[in-house]
């Protein structure tokens, strides 16, 4: 699930600060599937394999990466998996994976939109008001919003897939 993180962010619209990607649904896919520990361990894999200086986050990848305005999304991702798993459960039904993927999500854009307020008026000195950053900060969400449907509706039949396998 950290290769398809780091595939998922490649796979992206640019805007300014915060590029619309893939992410947020394989994070959210990776607590569905995986759980809630093996889910946060994937995403810190991801941190981690990024932060070293492989390529893997949508702008690159570094030490410095720290400084960049979506760098608190990044950070969030690991909560956000353990999360999702943790509400979905084992044998969830449609409607738990959605409120999983539905609370990951707030979690996600939480840290992530603190996060780009903090860079944005304290690193790079933006003269932006909170407002504004908060609006610049949930810009993707209603793409996240849509695909969480089938982020939930796809984790769901991956759980019923490693249920009958014995996984």
């Amino acid at each position: 699930m950290a290769a398809l993180t780091a595939v998922g962010a490649h796979l992206r619209i640019p805007i300014p600060y915060v590029p619309v990607t893939l992410q947020t649904a394989v994070v959210c896919l990776a607590g569905l599937w995986l759980g809630p520990r093996a889910g946060m361990w994937s995403q810190i894999v991801y941190l981690f394999v990024g932060l070293v200086g492989f390529p893997v986050f949508a702008k690159g990848g570094g030490p410095q990466y720290v400084l960049e305005p979506s760098f608190g999304y990044l950070l969030g991702f690991v909560p956000a998996a353990g999360i999702v798993g943790v509400i979905a459960g084992t044998g969830s039904s449609l409607w738990r994976a959605l409120l999983a993927v539905g609370a990951g999500l707030m979690v996600i854009y939480a840290v992530g939109v603190a996060g780009l307020y903090v860079n944005l008026r304290y690193i790079v000195a933006t003269q932006l008001d909170a407002v504004s950053i908060i609006q610049l900060g949930l810009a993707p969400l209603p793409k996240d919003l849509l695909l969480g449907v089938g982020t939930a509706w796809a984790g769901r039949r991956l759980q019923q897939t490693r249920k009958y396998s014995g996984i």
